[in-house]
């Protein structure tokens, strides 16, 4: 009760901002290496309170000299999640503007696009902007700001376009860039199969809650990538399920309330 008695509403308003930041961090590096590295901090940490209580002195030496170092290591091994987690501090609505149909036009016009390459094995890559914004790809690319559209997704990526190597990025109904080079995933358990398209793909979803979606010109097949992970040999009704329930269907139940 003593206790009670003492606690400030500053106190509380402390815990509850660190209890936030503590959620976001834990939801930032759910499902990847990351998680596994703060397990391993975890065992440190306990190994060092242990070594501490039994008297193991020379294992409590060396823990302490890997504390010194600790917060370097974990810039290092937290680097993609401390760049994603700044990342999503610019937010930008997509699609915010639009009517429903408007919506389903544009990411209708982005399927047909897709399977148009893939028929054809066109590679290319098509980055759609969420929450987080891209500002920073876009400036690199070349810039259009021109409505979305099968024929002219599919001149920008024809093999005789200056940049059609590199990416396009998509916000609201309108293809802001073309040309854009995105970072490349460095995960070692992706698949030696799949080339730089597929991993520029990867990376930039592993910074930003980006949809990539990437037709190789190999196979002719359709990939999406979302969180870093990749789903493989989509199909037209597949890809454009996948498109309307992330851009679509969260608005219309929002709508609905």
């Amino acid at each position: 009760m003593e206790i009670l008695r003492q606690l400030r509403w500053q106190d509380i308003l402390d815990i509850f901002l660190v209890t936030i930041i503590v959620y976001r961090v834990l939801l930032i590096i759910k499902g990847t290496k990351a998680a596994q590295m703060l397990i391993g901090l975890g065992v440190l940490l306990l190994a060092f309170l242990f070594s501490g209580y039994t008297g193991l002195y020379t294992v409590d030496w060396l823990i302490q000299s890997l504390w010194a170092q600790m917060v370097l290591a974990i810039v290092i091994l937290f680097q993609p999640e401390i760049r994603k987690a700044l990342a999503q501090m610019g937010k930008a609505r997509f699609l915010s503007s639009l009517t429903p149909a408007e919506e389903l036009r544009s990411l209708e016009e982005i399927v047909r696009a897709s399977v148009a390459l893939a028929n054809r094995k066109i590679g290319a890559l098509m980055v759609i902007e969420r929450e987080t914004s891209l500002k920073d790809f876009i400036e690199i690319g070349v810039q259009l700001d021109a409505k979305i559209a099968k024929e002219l997704l599919l001149s920008i990526f024809h093999p005789t376009s200056p940049v059609h190597d590199g990416a396009v990025v998509i916000s609201g109904n309108r293809i802001i860039a073309a040309g854009c080079f995105l970072p490349l995933t460095l995960s070692a358990e992706l698949s030696k199969s799949l080339g730089t398209r597929h991993r520029a793909g990867i990376g930039l979803t592993e910074e930003t809650d980006a949809v990539a979606i990437i037709v190789s010109e190999e196979t002719g097949t359709i990939a999406i990538s979302t969180g870093g992970n990749i789903r493989k040999n989509v199909d037209m009704g597949a890809l454009r399920e996948f498109l309307t329930e992330i851009f679509v269907s969260p608005k219309d139940k929002k709508d609905e309330k």
